[in-house]
């Protein structure tokens, strides 16, 4: 895609919501780390539910530590792999309590060697927590990103090293809730609301798929 398709691309997605956020419910960066970790494979919606009791008992990494694995277990037992959630965010609370003070690290080493904690959740809390320039990818963005032809890419870390570099500056910071967002509501994996479209004046995407 064109230079100037992508600036226009992005702008329109601005103009819609110029100070997008995420929908995961959290107020401090640990909150948020625990939430992104408990997001895989379940709903944002179905983790703000659990979320609320979640962290009223242990609201940060001490806390938790003191709940222990089973204690954990029993406030997120509705959402997907708990018991691996569970015994992830037990160990991860471990660590934060012993090697960072019990606060979130604000560099990817130190995130990505957190039990729990891939690229993309990293990617997650180095961006809304600490705003800095980094861009995960998920389903929706990987979808979004090759529909509309921002990028060609086969795997999410392509998805965003392609992107990184087409994605102009001023609109990094937020570029991955942008993507997220129209991804989950517009842009659908089975039946885009092409129709609805704000960006579709420059997209890509090829007319047969479309529906």
């Amino acid at each position: 895609m064109q230079t100037a398709n992508i600036m226009a691309l992005f702008s329109r997605l601005r103009e819609g919501n110029p100070h997008p956020k995420s929908e995961l419910t959290h107020h401090t960066p640990f909150e948020l780390l625990v939430a992104v970790v408990l997001s895989a494979q379940s709903t944002d919606v179905g983790v703000n539910k659990v979320t609320p009791a979640l962290f009223a008992a242990a609201p940060d990494a001490h806390a938790m530590l003191k709940l222990g694995e089973e204690g954990i277990r029993q406030f997120i037992r509705t959402l997907g792999l708990f018991n691996n959630k569970a015994r992830n965010l037990a160990l991860l609370c471990q660590q934060l309590v012993e090697h960072h003070d019990g606060q979130v690290p604000s560099d990817r080493e130190s995130l990505e060697a957190l039990p729990g904690v891939g690229r993309k959740t990293a990617n997650v809390v180095l961006n809304v927590a600490f705003g800095q320039p980094t861009l995960a990818v998920d389903t929706h963005v990987f979808r979004v990103a090759n529909r509309t032809g921002l990028v060609v890419a086969k795997t999410p870390e392509a998805t965003e090293l392609q992107l990184l570099k087409v994605i102009p500056a001023e609109f990094l910071t937020h570029a991955h809730h942008w993507l997220i967002l129209h991804g989950r509501y517009v842009c659908k994996a089975r039946q885009p609301l092409c129709g609805q479209c704000p960006i579709e004046t420059w997209c890509e995407f090829d007319e047969k798929n479309r529906g």
